[in-house]
């Protein structure tokens, strides 16, 4: 695998980017826009116009109206895939083919048969490859592990999480009707749980069996504004409980939508203490976190400022708090892998895992049955 020139700018080329707007340029442009290190070099979209339209508002160099084009450009060292979940395999395969390094949004493809063709493909293509898991790039979800990994709470008795999906509650946004799918692949378990699990088990170690139940108790849901009523079969209640590899116990309930009450709690226990990590919604990779902990003969929990040196990427000070911040902290992972062939941010192997992680909890809940992984 061939590294690129730490002197020299990594040049990158974002399928996906919308002059209307969508997450690409929420995330990854202001993300660009303030590393150094990078050049966003060239961007392609779903016509040759609507390119033309996304270059000039946001003065990218190139614009193509196809991947094909942009994968093939020599001013383009990495593609960064930013588009609906069905339309991942093609991008990436086409970026695989060009021998150019690729990062890919999350999930990486839809369904296990995908991510798992996608990681065999970038094997054989010997490029680097990464894929959008930002969460465990967030700043709290790295204390919080920095603190199991030095003792805070002792030896790990059980954990318990309770969050909301934001998304697949009783309305849906103008545009977000792919979502309500559950053959599209982007769903509440394939995206919050996925994002969330994934930090859970950097934190914690990986699941060793699971057992699910799963449901979908607004089979009809309406648009925003319009009131137009349309199917959903998305699962709109996730629970999972299993086990990890450290023998301790592990619990999950993700809710549709938000909730009057609690958005977003995650507590771990411990021999000698507790943790316990907040925020605003369950899409852990967005959220706005604050970490509380007690051990020894405290009684009561108190927040445990973040320290300093979680905000180890100072071009992005003024994105704190902000979706784009876990993203630029990903991307600066990324240049580090790419310019000194480290390996710091998650691979396609590593997603394919986590795709499979969330194969065993969808087979759970249809089956009922415990899965051991």
């Amino acid at each position: 695998m061939n590294s690129i020139a730490a002197s020299a700018p990594v040049r990158v080329g974002l399928v996906g980017l919308s002059a209307h707007g969508g997450w690409a340029s929420q995330s990854h442009l202001p993300a660009l826009s303030r590393l150094k290190g990078y050049e966003l070099r060239a961007l392609s979209a779903s016509s040759a116009k609507s390119a033309r339209a996304a270059g000039e508002k946001y003065r990218v160099a190139l614009a193509f109206g196809s991947t094909a084009e942009l994968v093939a450009s020599d001013e383009v060292d990495l593609v960064v895939v930013s588009v609906r979940v069905p339309l991942h395999r093609e991008a990436i395969l086409a970026a695989l083919s060009a021998g150019k390094a690729v990062l890919s949004e999350w999930p990486l493809g839809n369904g296990l048969a995908e991510a798992e063709e996608l990681a065999a493909a970038a094997a054989k293509a010997g490029v680097r490859t990464f894929a959008g898991l930002q969460a465990r790039s967030a700043p709290a979800v790295r204390q919080v592990r920095d603190l199991v990994t030095d003792g805070y709470v002792g030896e790990v008795l059980s954990t318990s999480l309770v969050a909301s999906g934001r998304r697949w509650g009783a309305t849906f946004e103008p545009g977000g009707a792919y979502l309500l799918d559950r053959e599209n692949g982007g769903t509440m378990l394939t995206i919050p749980v996925g994002h969330t699990v994934d930090a859970v088990a950097q934190v914690l170690g990986e699941f060793t069996e699971v057992s699910a139940t799963l449901a979908t108790r607004r089979p009809v849901v309406h648009e925003e504004g319009t009131g137009q009523a349309a199917a959903m079969t998305v699962h709109d209640q996730v629970v999972v409980s299993g086990r990890l590899t450290s023998g301790a116990v592990a619990s999950l309930h993700f809710r549709a939508g938000l909730s009057r009450g609690t958005n977003f709690h995650w507590e771990i226990n411990g021999t000698e203490g507790d943790l316990v990590v907040t925020g605003d919604h369950g899409h852990l990779q967005q959220a706005a976190l604050t970490v509380h902990g007690a051990r020894g003969a405290a009684a009561a929990l108190a927040e445990i400022p973040l320290p300093a040196r979680y905000l180890d990427v100072p071009e992005l000070a003024g994105l704190w708090r902000h979706p784009a911040y876990n993203v630029g902290a990903q991307y600066a992972q990324i240049h580090a892998d790419l310019t000194q062939d480290t390996a710091l941010a998650p691979d396609f192997t590593h997603a394919a895992r986590r795709q499979r992680l969330l194969d065993a909890i969808e087979r759970s809940g249809d089956s009922g049955t415990r899965i051991l992984l």
